[in-house]
């Protein structure tokens, strides 16, 4: 009997060469599940009252365009969210604007983006500009710049250019992935030397998929939107590099690695869902078929390790949405309803399992306090179902 992933990429050769960033796709060449059915549970109307609940107890309305780090707040909680927080609202709302692009989600995504600014700074360490991990003064005392937290603002600039074309967004990703390549371990004395920091902070010499996917993600498009090889060549070096140390034998991707040459062997959902819509980039950058044939093998081991496992509802919230919408980009070539079922199932399981009726607001344990992250997620689990399928194309 054929496997699944067989017969994925046994029809990959001309879905996947039609897939280019915001394309329309040929429906001549859809397998009889695509695009997927969307009816059954409601996921618009599910993304919009997750959005107004977020609005309620996440956002800090007070006109500083930030938002809460949880709900209700807990000790030790920053003034305002946290960068990597605040991004994945962000997000949310910009999936919003995806699924539904009317006056006040348009709205929502500008105040949020004026918010993102409240953590810019004009320098770093490496001498690049970028997003600390708190807000400026004065509605914070800034704080460590990570590099993950920079990719995931590059990539929704990326997302919103490919969506309209905003040319402002473009430069901010060039600028964030400059910082990325600033921060390349370059000493070749290091165990497994190479691959791009967690951090600039002093007290973590960390290298991750997470800090290093991201970047082949965001080099990958950027070529692909500009033509200039330096982001190729930049995407190519990070993706080899998270192949070579951290790719584990049965298709998953490890953590991270430490300055010793230990191995943080944990498996999390983003972990793969990233690193398979950097090939995906990567293949639809070169039409190097190795590329795309990784895609779907990253996302069929996953998808047996999580979904097929029933563990998936184990992983954080905002690591599965980052998880769900790489395989959905993924599934514009593959033209499968597979993936799309099963984020459906998982949207499901959210609502019924996840979230509090009484707030709309959700969390992964239920305890009583909501964390923005988990909010910002779910809203784009429910945003992204939604959406039209050939906007998948620019999810990351």
């Amino acid at each position: 009997m054929l496997s699944r992933r067989t017969l994925l990429k046994a029809g990959l050769g001309a879905a996947g060469g039609a897939a280019l960033w915001g394309a329309a796709t040929d429906a001549a060449l859809a397998s009889p599940t695509w695009p997927p059915a969307q009816g059954g549970t409601n996921n618009a109307a599910r993304a919009l009252e997750s959005w107004s609940a977020l609005q309620r107890f996440v956002l800090a309305n007070d006109g500083s365009d930030l938002v809460h780090e949880t709900y209700p707040a807990q000790a030790g909680d920053p003034a305002y969210g946290y960068e990597w927080s605040h991004s994945q609202v962000h997000v949310a709302a910009l999936d919003l604007v995806a699924m539904r692009p009317d006056a006040a989600t348009r709205a929502a995504l500008a105040s949020l983006a004026a918010g993102q600014e409240h953590y810019w700074e004009d320098t770093s360490t490496t001498g690049q500009p970028g997003y600390a991990s708190g807000a400026q003064a004065p509605y914070g005392n800034s704080g460590d710049l990570f590099y993950d937290d920079n990719a995931w603002v590059a990539l929704e600039k990326i997302q919103l250019h490919l969506m309209t074309g905003d040319a402002a967004a473009l430069q901010r990703a060039e600028q964030i992935f400059t910082l990325l390549q600033s921060g390349w371990d370059s000493d070749p004395t290091h165990p497994d030397p190479g691959g791009i920091f967690w951090t600039q902070a002093s007290w973590s010499q960390d290298r991750n998929t997470v800090s290093n996917m991201p970047a082949a993600l965001i080099g990958a498009r950027l070529f692909a939107i500009t033509g200039n090889r330096d982001y190729l060549d930049g995407a190519v070096r990070s993706y080899d590099w998270t192949n070579q140390y951290l790719l584990d034998t049965d298709g998953l991707y490890f953590d991270h690695v430490s300055m010793s040459g230990a191995v943080e062997q944990t498996k999390w959902s983003y972990n793969q869902g990233i690193p398979l819509a950097a090939a995906y980039a990567l293949y639809l950058a070169t039409r190097d078929r190795t590329y795309l044939d990784h895609a779907v093998d990253v996302a069929e081991a996953s998808y047996a390790y999580y979904i097929e496992s029933g563990t998936i509802g184990q992983q954080p919230i905002y690591f599965n949405s980052i998880y769900f919408k790489s395989l959905l980009l993924l599934s514009t070539a593959t033209r499968n309803g597979t993936y799309y079922d099963a984020m459906n199932s998982y949207g499901d399981l959210l609502w019924s399992g996840r979230r509090d009726a009484t707030t709309g607001l959700f969390s992964q344990d239920i305890s009583g306090a909501t964390k923005a992250l988990e909010q910002g997620a779910a809203v784009q689990v429910y945003a992204s179902l939604a959406a039209n399928a050939p906007s998948w194309s620019r999810l990351y």
